[in-house]
């Protein structure tokens, strides 16, 4: 299947936007922009609906996606989808809403490998005590995107 890429220039950083032409697979903090961009109808939907996330303009994301990962890290994906524009909860607060208590760490780890960046808003996800912690596109940008939302 084809992919087709875009990059929206975010106020933390630009972000690839990726889709297999049916759902968006994909948003990365990237480095550099030397991306080929052949975009389609998704990654222009998901371009639109960041660029009114970030003017404040929009708290939810209505997208179709195709997500691939383990069955664990499936619900560890459904579960973040879950927490409001605005909130935040703790990793062990998640394990528990996934009835897994004990899976503190894997609900890090798979938080970690989330491929659709703010859309899927892993960045709302906090340790125990209220510090910033894991965030594959850094704590500052974690930070700026809880400081926004407030």
């Amino acid at each position: 299947m084809p992919h087709y890429q875009l990059i929206y220039s975010a106020p933390i950083g630009d972000l690839l936007i990726v889709s297999n032409g049916e759902a968006l697979i994909r948003v990365d903090h990237i480095h550099s922009t030397d991306q080929e961009i052949n975009d389609d109808e998704i990654c222009q939907q998901a371009y639109q609906q960041l660029d009114q996330y970030f003017k404040g303009q929009r708290t939810e994301f209505d997208l179709p996606i195709d997500l691939q990962g383990t069955p664990f890290q499936l619900s560890t994906w459904k579960a973040l989808q879950s927490i409001p524009f605005g909130e935040t909860i703790s990793y062990g607060e998640q394990a528990n809403r996934m009835e897994n208590p004990k899976a503190v760490r894997a609900v890090g780890a798979a938080n970690g490998k989330n491929p659709i960046s703010i859309i899927i808003p892993c960045h709302r996800v906090i340790g125990k005590n209220g510090k910033l912690t894991g965030y594959a596109g850094g704590l500052d940008r974690k930070e700026w995107l809880l400081d926004f939302e407030k």
